[in-house]
């Protein structure tokens, strides 16, 4: 993998180090809570922005807040260029809202991006995709290139 992970969920942690690869998880960080805290934020919002200081190109998957898809668009507007977002927050407040915002926000800059639009989404959909993602790319789509018999 070139880009490592960034996400919003550990769901894919399994899978990325059965590849020898990573992810981060910054939401349950005590120094992202008292980042957050101290800029008066979001910690979705405080994680995107470490990770984005940690890692211009990463991979940045969402499942669960959509303050940190909004913080992305801010970032992207301001010359950050993951090498993928994937957007899947479910639920009602600004979920609509900032996927919409994403996906044109990442058009514009030419960010690929994965957006489950709509209402529906949440952890389990960004893990979904992003194993989905993995397996297609270590050539692994066969459960049986898995270890499943």
């Amino acid at each position: 993998m070139k880009a490592p992970f960034s996400a919003y969920l550990s769901g894919i942690k399994p899978g990325l180090q059965k590849l020898g690869a990573s992810a981060h998880c910054y939401m349950a960080e005590a120094f992202i809570a008292e980042r957050a805290k101290a800029q008066g934020t979001t910690r979705a919002a405080a994680a995107m922005d470490w990770a984005a200081e940690q890692n211009p190109g990463v991979i940045l998957a969402i499942g669960n807040a959509p303050t940190a898809l909004l913080r992305i668009t801010e970032q992207i507007g301001d010359g950050l260029r993951p090498a993928l977002v994937i957007a899947a927050p479910v639920g009602f407040v600004n979920v609509v809202e900032s996927k919409e915002l994403i996906f044109a926000a990442c058009s514009k800059a030419g960010v690929p991006c994965i957006a489950a639009m709509g209402r529906k989404g949440g952890s389990s959909i960004a893990a979904a995709i992003c194993n989905a993602l993995i397996y297609s790319a270590a050539n692994l789509l066969e459960p049986a290139a898995r270890g499943w018999n």
